[in-house]
């Protein structure tokens, strides 16, 4: 077997030694005298260094192993019986420098942060809300399967069947960063279990994500910009929630964006929820606006409806998702909804890379 020297890119390095750079800064901060008397500022240096962290070691990582590969190469040019060790270690680096390539797009300053996520139903009615219970499952089922944690935030039933709307919080390195591509309206396509005539149905839910930014960046909220509503409401508690006010919302007045908890025995605790919920809200917002994209992807006033949607899941006549985003594609509906929606994250990941790339 012939073998090549395998070797980082120039750009890949020129790129990592202003990442070590900046990594060395921030140390230096987290070193520095009293930084601990300032627990939002510590919270903030550390997330700063999570994210140069997860792109430096990894790729350190793969130098060592592409320094091994090499050596590994020359022995097998005198020894044929160590090929099948040889193709086992470039198997497993190539999954390392595939799993690298991907979270080096990973540029974005809240990226490696946990995210909020909020599905809610659309158009479609009592059809929309079953749509909105499945994605909720799918999430669900994508971050079991990842590895992350989740809390429910906020659940609100529909009578009949499913939900809707649902907040869930999902804690994880990067939680954020692969998330974001599930932003906007996801149309499904089925003869609808409710009808009686066995008709197709189309239905229509909206997937928002923002990064949970409490403890890591300051959003100052005046006082007179808030309304604070209290409300009855269902969930885990049962009789004593709905006898008791404990649910919260708080509105931002100036931008009509609104938040709520309703899922916590205790209105502290929503109190709480909501507000963390608000600020991400108004985080995303901000984050938005420097992107000129604001009205385009982060309007909860638009209509969840036909022409918006952003993956189209089709189970009859035939079965398919596409992105239309990307022209990502497969035939395995179940399994998308099972969770599985790698292929779609990384193909718009890969997307947006190639787009900042051009600006």
């Amino acid at each position: 077997m012939r073998c090549s020297p395998v070797s980082p890119s120039s750009g890949t390095l020129f790129d990592l030694a202003n990442k070590r750079q900046e990594r060395d800064k921030l140390t230096a901060l987290m070193g520095g005298p009293n930084v601990w008397d300032n627990q939002e500022k510590a919270q903030q240096v550390i997330q700063q260094l999570k994210p140069i962290n997860g792109l430096i070691n990894p790729f350190d990582a793969l130098s060592a192993g592409a320094d091994d590969l090499n050596a590994l190469c020359e022995l097998c040019a005198e020894d044929a019986s160590l090929e099948g060790d040889l193709q086992k270690e470039l198997h497993t680096i190539e999954k390392k420098l595939d799993e690298f390539d991907l979270r080096a797009m990973f540029t974005g300053p809240q990226d490696a942060a946990d995210v909020v996520l909020k599905i809610s139903a659309g158009t479609g009615g009592t059809e929309a809300c079953d749509w909105a219970q499945m994605l909720l499952r799918r999430y669900t089922r994508w971050a079991e399967r990842n590895g992350y944690q989740l809390e429910m935030i906020d659940e609100l039933k529909n009578d009949e069947a499913g939900i809707r709307s649902a907040t869930v919080a999902i804690r994880g390195d990067y939680a954020y960063g692969f998330l974001q591509s599930e932003i906007g309206v996801h149309r499904l396509v089925r003869i609808s279990p409710f009808d009686a005539n066995k008709r197709r149905h189309t239905s229509f839910a909206a997937v928002d994500v923002a990064p949970d930014i409490e403890g890591t960046i300051n959003i100052e909220i005046k006082p007179d910009d808030l309304k604070r509503d209290t409300f009855r409401s269902g969930g885990p508690g049962g009789q004593h929630q709905n006898k008791t006010e404990s649910g919260v919302r708080y509105t931002h007045l100036p931008t009509g964006v609104a938040a709520e908890s309703r899922t916590e025995r205790s209105q502290h605790k929503n109190d709480a929820n909501a507000m963390a919920l608000l600020k991400s809200k108004l985080y995303r917002i901000e984050e938005l606006k420097k992107r000129a994209e604001t009205e385009k992807q982060y309007d909860e006033k638009g209509e969840v409806s036909w022409g918006s949607q952003i993956r189209n899941y089709v189970l009859q006549p035939y079965t398919l998702v596409k992105d239309v985003r990307t022209d990502t594609q497969t035939a395995q509906v179940n399994s998308v909804l099972d969770g599985e929606i790698d292929d779609f994250i990384q193909a718009f990941l890969r997307a947006k890379a190639k787009k900042d790339h051009k600006k």
